[in-house]
């Protein structure tokens, strides 16, 4: 990809599923990384993935805003003015709507939504400052097609395309460009813990498996090169865009 070598990226989540190959993606294509992560340990343990490369952990809850805008000026101090950032974190709990209590509401909420809220919040000043930048935002399939037992979810994750296309027409004429990317089912640390283990997990998946055109779930590393495109000057010329990632699962 062009004109990522020496960019500054932040990764949230980056210590462990999409967010790990999206961490060794773009330290592969040059750039310096930030992973933001609850975890500092798994932070790290991507980081020594890719010892030959700049890759910094920051142990960020980022449902916290003061916490979040601590961090990125830390970054911005350490690793230089930050080109990109990927908002990757996210969580939930899949039960029936009507089975959920507000306290999970609240958790989902504060993961998926309010995080990139408070990232994007303590980042966009600084990209305007510095000319330029690029956001990409990690969302769902869940959030253009809907899904049994995602409720909030999926409105969190449709909440984020909605706002991802308003912030990219707000910013546009700063050089500033804003796309989402939506993930089918993939097979990660928090696919693992909804699915659980033994014969029913495995029916499960392979309803999904068989939902899906291509006729498998999808790979972390799946999701790594059309982050690396839009981060890059060769996607120059696109913003406001949702991009599904899913074998075909939902063509619309």
């Amino acid at each position: 990809m062009q004109g990522l070598k020496d960019k500054v990226a932040i990764v949230t989540g980056g210590g462990q599923g999409i967010g790990r190959a999206l961490t060794l993606r773009l330290a592969r294509e040059g750039c310096r990384v930030a992973i933001f992560d609850l975890s500092q340990e798994a932070g790290e343990a991507s980081a020594a993935l890719a010892p030959e490369a700049v890759i910094k952990t920051y142990a960020v809850d980022v449902g916290d805003y003061a916490l979040v805008q601590a961090a990125v000026a830390r970054v911005e101090a350490e690793l230089g003015p930050i080109w990109l950032l990927v908002n990757n974190a996210g969580w939930d709990k899949p039960m029936p709507f009507l089975k959920t209590d507000q306290a999970l509401w609240e958790r989902i909420i504060r993961i998926n939504l309010y995080g990139p809220l408070n990232t994007h919040h303590a980042v966009l000043p600084r990209m305007v400052a510095s000319g330029g930048g690029r956001i990409v935002n990690i969302a769902s399939d869940a959030a253009r097609v809907g899904t049994s037992d995602e409720a909030v979810y999926s409105a969190c994750k449709g909440g984020m395309i909605s706002f991802t296309k308003s912030v990219a027409r707000e910013l546009a004429r700063k050089n500033i460009l804003l796309n989402t990317v939506c993930p089918g089912p993939t097979n990660t640390p928090m696919m693992a813990s909804v699915l659980g283990e033994g014969e029913q997990a495995v029916k499960w998946k392979d309803a999904m498996v068989r939902g899906i055109p291509l006729k498998r779930m999808g790979e972390p590393e799946d999701y790594a090169g059309i982050v690396a495109f839009l981060a890059s000057e060769d996607a120059g010329f696109i913003t406001g865009q949702a991009f599904s990632v899913s074998g075909g699962m939902n063509m619309i």
